[in-house]
């Protein structure tokens, strides 16, 4: 582990902080608990926290002793000073003398004792940092020190790893009680530079900011030199089969098997992130890897990432593909089942009130391959496969120098389940579409954006597919939400197909389809082109068949149903003069959807189709709006604002139509009407 402390660099953040009217302790306190946050072998995603004990000014301008200790929320490898909040030291100090505090009453003792009331929470492990006498403390996750405390007798490994140097803390849930324990082990030997908690992780102490971040480099690196000097030869592996099939083959079979039910054919769909390398594929292919997965997380606080522990699935055989899928979901149900008993089990033990959180694995591992992360969004399923490659490192390190063993799941319970994370899961509400993936054919055009921008907003990931690759970048920019935007020539089947590919790479499959892209070609049908009505057959129906296929191959084999989404224009039930060439083709799109409603129906697939008129768009361009309007005799206003209504119709009104029909689980083979009222367009 290198020491990235740089003298220049902290004394020229130290100088810009002063402007700002932060002193040099918190500065520092700042500079520090970025270098720890900046290495995923110390803390990931919101793990570990640091401290510092300085003077603080309220807002009646009295001055206090406080803590500043990092807050809920706040990452450490960018937090800012106001991701420290600071609480009044007395009152903290007072509550070392109570026999009990309860999660809640500790979280508002905390709260009432900060500076700035509009402060994050201070973290749950305020209080230790408080007990402990020292200006500065760090605490971190570190791998190399969880390959030694993940042993089943791990304290006399610690004392032989790191002497007398550091003290010895029994695994203990965070909070009140640990603080406790974790002072009276300091008390009974003060010379320690540090703490080493069970099952947990690495404190590290000084008097100032460097002494407690090179305490902390130190020790990790006291820990990684014992592991590299004392590992065993590596575990045999498994056999592989001779073809491997492919990650895009098997994700949406995995990711439709992790996929919770809710009943009557509907899911909670996840996204899956797939992550590879030799040091993951080397440790994976171990015979032991069931038994590794099996046995747990290399510290609790991985609990609320990746539940209990990977699913471990076999490798996949290309030549058996086919059967495949039924192995994925085998193993996905027993890991269900295992969670249900654990849950229930443990839940039994006490009269407190649980709701049970779902089932599903969070970390999959895939001999041959690598492993994917699942999770809600896109950022939970890349915090799940980078918790997987520090569980693998810590794993590997426990494996090396005696036998992975860590924390029961019976102890992890408590801590999955801890009062102050089913509060903070209970206010975080999933938005309708969150989970799911829609893919845009023409995504940059006005329509299409203005759908892309509508899902994402309402929790999809979106793919954003136009023939301008940079068109289409910068429309998922603007959609948000991690959305994509993929270049392709929609006409080209093998185009279209590396376009849900690309989806598949990502997310891990598609759920939503808005095969939305087309083009408009005026000319009395009599008197076309045969060259330029199959052109308008390619873009305005051949390429709608297209995606649906994809799409449809994609649904079929995650499982969990979908939804087919066509732009078919007003002109496939009304069509307009010299426009043959555009609503012929639209009017077999239209049917198109139909013939999808009835054959995949029963799949749980539901077919729709949008039926719009007289949106400004790249197909309704200007030049169009005028001759369309000059071919009726009525201005261009009169023209886009000639319905029942009176009002031009806009692309986020179409947008709202697409969203209505991903919603309507309940509904298919439906045409909905958007054109502000045409009676010889209503479907009759």
């Amino acid at each position: 582990m290198k020491n990235l402390w740089n003298d220049d660099t902290a004394e020229q953040l130290v100088a810009d902080y002063a402007k700002k009217g932060v002193g040099r302790d918190l500065a520092l306190r700042v500079y520090t608990t970025r270098l720890l946050g900046g290495v995923p072998q110390l803390v990931l995603h919101g793990g570990g926290n640091t401290s510092c004990k300085i003077k603080a000014t309220d807002l009646v301008g009295d001055e206090w002793d406080v803590l500043c200790v990092k807050g809920s929320g706040w990452d450490m490898a960018v937090i800012e000073p106001q991701g420290l909040p600071a609480v009044k030291m007395g009152a903290l100090l007072k509550a070392r003398k109570l026999d009990r505090l309860s999660d809640e009453n500790m979280v508002a003792l905390q709260r009432a004792n900060l500076i700035d009331p509009a402060s994050p929470n201070p973290s749950v492990e305020t209080l230790l940092h408080a007990f402990l006498p020292h200006k500065f403390v760090d605490h971190t996750h570190s791998t190399a020190i969880l390959a030694i405390v993940d042993q089943e007798d791990s304290k006399p490994l610690v004392a032989k790893v790191f002497g007398a140097k550091m003290g010895y803390v029994p695994y203990i849930m965070p909070g009140f009680d640990l603080a406790k324990a974790a002072a009276d082990v300091f008390d009974a030997d003060p010379t320690v530079e540090g703490l080493i908690l069970d099952k947990h992780g690495i404190f590290t102490f000084g008097d100032d900011a460097r002494q407690a971040y090179d305490r902390m480099i130190h020790y990790v690196n006291v820990a990684e030199d014992y592991v590299a000097e004392h590992a065993k030869p590596k575990t045999a592996k498994i056999a592989l089969p001779a073809r491997l099939a492919s990650p895009a083959a098997i994700a949406p079979m995995l990711r439709g098997a992790v996929a919770a039910p809710r009943g009557e054919g509907r899911f909670d769909r996840m996204i899956s992130d797939f992550r590879t390398s030799d040091a993951i594929v080397d440790f994976i292919n171990s015979a032991e890897i069931a038994d590794y997965a099996g046995r747990g997380v290399s510290t609790p606080d991985l609990s609320i990432r990746i539940k209990t522990g990977p699913l471990a699935v076999p490798a996949p055989d290309a030549d058996k593909i086919g059967d495949y899928k039924a192995v994925i979901q085998n193993h996905v149900d027993a890991f269900a089942k295992d969670y249900r008993a654990y849950f229930e089990t443990n839940d039994a033990l006490d009269d407190v009130k649980r709701t049970m959180l779902d089932p599903m694995p969070r970390l999959t591992l895939v001999p041959g391959l690598g492993m994917f992360g699942h999770g809600r969004t896109l950022k939970d399923a890349r915090i799940a496969s980078d918790v997987g490659e520090m569980w693998i490192e810590a794993v590997r390190g426990a494996e090396a120098v005696g036998r992975f063993h860590p924390l029961s799941k019976a102890d992890l319970f408590p801590l999955e389940y801890w009062s102050l994370e089913q509060a903070k899961l209970a206010s975080n509400k999933p938005k309708p579409l969150t989970g799911q993936v829609v893919l845009i054919t023409g995504g940059a055009g006005a329509i299409g954006a203005a759908t892309a921008k509508l899902f994402a907003d309402n929790g999809a990931h979106a793919v954003v597919v136009d023939l301008d690759a940079e068109k289409a970048a910068d429309a998922a920019r603007k959609a948000g939400n991690n959305s994509i935007g993929v270049g392709a020539d929609i006409t080209d089947p093998d185009q279209m197909r590396a376009a849900f590919d690309k989806a598949v790479a990502v997310f891990g499959g598609v759920d939503i389809l808005v095969s939305n892209a087309g083009a408009a070609w005026e000319g009395r049908i009599g008197e076309l082109d045969d060259t330029l009505l199959r052109k308008s057959f390619e873009l305005n129906f051949f390429a709608h068949q297209s995606a649906a296929q994809n799409a449809v191959r994609i649904m079929l084999e995650q499982g969990t149903g979908g939804a087919l989404l066509f732009n078919t224009s007003k002109q496939a039930v009304n069509p307009g003069p010299k426009f043959g060439a555009y609503g012929v083709p639209k009017a077999a799109t239209l049917f198109l959807s139909r013939q999808y409603a009835l054959d995949y129906g029963a799949h749980g697939i539901r077919s729709n189709a949008v039926n719009a008129d007289r949106i400004r768009s790249g197909l309704l361009t200007d030049a169009m709006i005028a001759s369309r309007s000059g071919a009726r005799g009525v201005s261009e206003k009169e023209y886009m604002s000639g319905n029942l209504l009176g009002q031009e119709v806009t692309a986020q009104d179409v947008a709202q139509a697409f969203l209505h029909h991903a919603l309507a689980d309940r509904t298919t083979a439906d045409v909905t009407t958007v054109d502000g009222g045409n009676i010889a367009a209503a479907l009759r």
